[in-house]
């Protein structure tokens, strides 16, 4: 793949100093502190945990929004640090950047798990053939006939409470086939159906693995949303809004940076890039079924999935890029939609892994009983095939970019 094809920078340009550099870290520290003013005049609370399933208020929405522009300048700012760091004040460089990417991170976990539990809710909905997941109906369900599994006892309550023996994703699920979750045939006949309505075609197995999923998301998104309001109260998150004050009005640049053009600095976090995704397995990533991809995921072990890494760290890669890109051609004005398309799709494929992770660690869950562990494996392989659609997605528009490109 040659270098050329991704050359984020046009050879009859003039040169873009390190002025410019100066120029783009005073505008995110500047968006960085008006977003940190508009969640302290909206409280700061956000949608908070026990938000979900109502309308939130104007100032949650806009505490919610100055979160994520938080998040957005610290990303932006802890990236260009990295990228351009030979121009940079070194102490200083490495003394802020991980301090901004525990903010980011931080700020961040209580959105991927409201984002993740519902990926995964929706994913049940699709697999069960049912429109609409019920509120977590607990009674209804426990009232309704149910059907008593093979080697197990009737699945009587919404949770991993129940006295059925414990199956893994890696058990019963390991050679389940991603097939809908109908309603099994003696389950109950049109009285049966019309006595619990609100579980339309979800089977006890799907309705438990939700009800599961609810609980343990939920759990650890209010955990997260804790944990953010203390470090955004914390002496650590004010030493950092305290230095990137400085920043909006003093950037420390070496003293030859002024002078220096940015183009090899960028060009070398594009061959970053480049390199990275040369080592991917695009070929393997150009089928529609990636059947290597399931035999580690459905194992019991809980170690992260081998294959998700280096796609991982092609997004990391290609948001630096991306940010580079910004320097050099004055924030997003010029951002290539190609370049989108891939990030995209590299978004997809984290999500899908993390919430194919989720399932499967769910799973693991002591005393479920086979119904739910089957639907949770079920779920597992649906999350794991929407990973191998965004490595194809990403391989068609990382293609056509190169293949475009003059």
């Amino acid at each position: 793949m040659a270098q050329q094809h991704l050359d984020p920078t046009d050879p009859t340009a003039e040169a873009v100093t390190g002025d410019a550099l100066a120029g783009y870290l005073r505008a995110q520290a500047t968006e960085f502190l008006r977003a940190l003013r508009l969640r302290r005049e909206t409280g700061g609370n956000g949608a908070g945990a026990g938000a979900r399933g109502h309308a939130a208020t104007g100032s949650a929405q806009a505490s919610v929004d100055a979160a994520r522009a938080l998040r957005r300048s610290a990303r932006r700012i802890s990236g260009s640090l990295h990228t351009f760091r030979p121009l940079l004040d070194p102490d200083w460089a490495e003394e802020m950047r991980p301090e901004l990417a525990w903010l980011s991170g931080t700020l961040g976990l209580e959105h991927a798990y409201e984002a993740r539990l519902d990926r995964l809710l929706l994913a049940l909905h699709r697999l069960s053939g049912s429109t609409a997941f019920p509120a977590q109906t607990v009674t209804a369900a426990a009232a309704a006939p149910v059907d008593v599994t093979a080697g197990g006892r009737a699945a009587a309550t919404a949770g991993g409470g129940d006295t059925a023996t414990a199956v893994t994703a890696g058990g019963r699920a390991a050679g389940a086939a991603p097939v809908p979750l109908k309603a099994a045939p003696g389950t109950g006949g049109p009285a049966g159906r019309t006595a619990a309505p609100e579980r339309g075609n979800l089977t006890v197995g799907a309705a438990k693995a939700g009800a599961l999923l609810e609980r343990q998301l939920t759990l650890a998104r209010t955990r997260a949303h804790s944990t953010a309001l203390q470090a955004l109260g914390s002496s650590r998150f004010h030493a950092v809004a305290d230095k990137v004050a400085v920043l909006a009005s003093e950037v420390p640049l070496t003293p030859t940076a002024p002078g220096t053009d940015l183009h090899p600095l960028a060009a070398a976090a594009q061959e970053r890039l480049t390199d990275a995704v040369a080592a991917l397995p695009l070929v393997t990533a150009g089928h529609p079924y990636n059947a290597e991809a399931l035999v580690h995921g459905l194992s019991p072990e809980p170690s992260p999935h081998p294959q998700d890494g280096p796609w991982h760290q092609v997004r990391l890669l290609l948001r630096l890029h991306r940010y580079a890109r910004e320097v050099l051609h004055g924030g997003e004005a010029h951002a290539d939609v190609r370049l989108l398309t891939s990030g995209q799709a590299l978004n997809r494929h984290r999500d899908a892994s993390e919430a194919a992770a989720a399932a499967a660690q769910a799973a693991r869950t002591p005393r479920i009983t086979p119904a739910t562990a089957y639907a949770l494996g079920v779920l597992h392989a649906d999350q794991r095939h929407e990973v191998e659609a965004a490595r194809f997605a990403f391989q068609q528009a990382w293609q056509r970019q190169t293949v475009d490109a003059p």
